[in-house]
């Protein structure tokens, strides 16, 4: 299976982040928009590019972590905007992002 999925957390609160507005646009050349949406409630995003071939090359993701927190929450970050690197476009590409108001953390799962 190929494809891009995102399983986003708030650690803090120990729960899935749903309604986490993301972004995700393909760099180089000519960037281009790949996906556009909120996570669901299991904090996952559920759209096309989780199941669809992705053309190798640089990707950036945007969280809008600040937006989705509040006012309440808010803590030192607003924006989390990281570039990923699709090497093998036959593999899928599984990001779980762990977050709280002050520090996240994103890395390659299976």
């Amino acid at each position: 299976m190929s494809g891009l999925s995102i399983h986003a957390v708030d650690v803090a609160d120990g729960r899935p982040a749903e309604g986490l507005a993301v972004t995700i646009r393909r760099l180089g050349r000519e960037p281009a928009p790949v996906a556009d949406g909120l996570l669901g409630p299991s904090g996952m995003l559920d759209h096309p590019i989780t199941r669809r071939t992705l053309e190798a090359g640089a990707y950036e993701v945007r969280l809008a972590v600040g937006q989705w927190l509040g006012p309440g929450r808010a803590g030192i970050l607003d924006e989390i905007v990281f570039v990923l690197r699709v090497a093998d476009p036959t593999q899928h590409y599984h990001l779980p992002f762990k977050f709280t108001p002050w520090g996240y953390s994103v890395f390659r799962g299976s």
